[in-house]
């Protein structure tokens, strides 16, 4: 579902179960700021495995969330990474290294305590042009 305003579209998720609380994407003044994608796969779960294989779904689901919205990976300005360990940076940043090519964006790794579910070890937002 898509709703558009004067100064913004906004999509949302139709599958969510409370669909007027949650954007998947809002576009305005020349960017698109993408809401926290998660280690969920097509089958609703989240994805089994580790850090390496959550990271690898998020990126593809910021991938598919940008598509929607118009736009793509290499448009992106700025990334914000939800890590529950800190000590798994380098292990996003090799699945981020077959997402992303230079020019980089901007990025901030931030240390959280714990994520929407318990078996969820990344979370990412990020901000493109459109």
């Amino acid at each position: 579902m898509q709703a558009t305003t004067p100064t913004a579209t906004v999509r949302r998720y139709p599958q969510h179960p409370t669909p007027g609380q949650l954007s998947s994407s809002v576009s305005g003044a020349g960017n698109i700021l993408v809401t926290t994608q998660v280690p969920i796969g097509t089958d609703g779960e989240v994805v089994p495995g580790g850090i390496e294989q959550q990271s690898r779904q998020v990126l593809q689901n910021l991938q598919t969330e940008l598509a929607a919205a118009g736009s793509d990976l290499q448009r992106v300005l700025h990334l914000t990474i939800y890590l529950v360990s800190m000590d798994d940076r380098p292990a996003f940043n090799a699945a981020y290294s077959r997402f992303f090519s230079p020019p980089f964006p901007v990025r901030a790794a931030v240390g959280v305590r714990e994520l929407a579910r318990p078996d969820m070890l990344i979370e990412v937002t990020a901000i493109a042009a459109a």
